[in-house]
């Protein structure tokens, strides 16, 4: 069998289904939003923070990031092995990506649960 070392021993199945699960998962999120900017009149802070306050509410936030956080990192690993052929740029434009994508989810966590 081979593997390859690129995508750290994933398979294209694995890929395929973690982002169909992630665009799931985000797209609730998505609509649930959408439905309670749209359904509550008149919103302001402190229906927003009572929202976030709520245990589900952050636990849900918390889903969605991570999802963010595979979906991209699916979708930027497939565009920069297709499109950027040079291995050592590749791995600085992959290395990047994923820098950026760590520090996001890490300050998504402190703005959830203030850590």
């Amino acid at each position: 069998m081979v593997r390859s070392v690129t995508n750290l021993g994933r398979t294209g199945a694995y890929d395929w289904l973690m982002q169909r699960v992630s665009a799931v998962v985000l797209a609730l999120y998505t609509l649930f939003l959408t439905g309670f900017v749209l359904g509550s009149s008149d919103l302001d802070y402190a229906q927003w923070a009572g929202l976030f306050d709520q245990m589900w509410m952050r636990i849900f936030s918390l889903l969605a990031l991570i999802s963010l956080g595979i979906h991209s990192w699916v979708g930027l690993w497939t565009i920069t092995t297709d499109y950027i052929k040079p291995t050592a740029l590749r791995f600085v434009v992959q290395a990047g990506c994923g820098l950026i994508m760590f520090v996001y989810l890490v300050w998504g966590v402190e703005i959830l649960w203030g850590l």
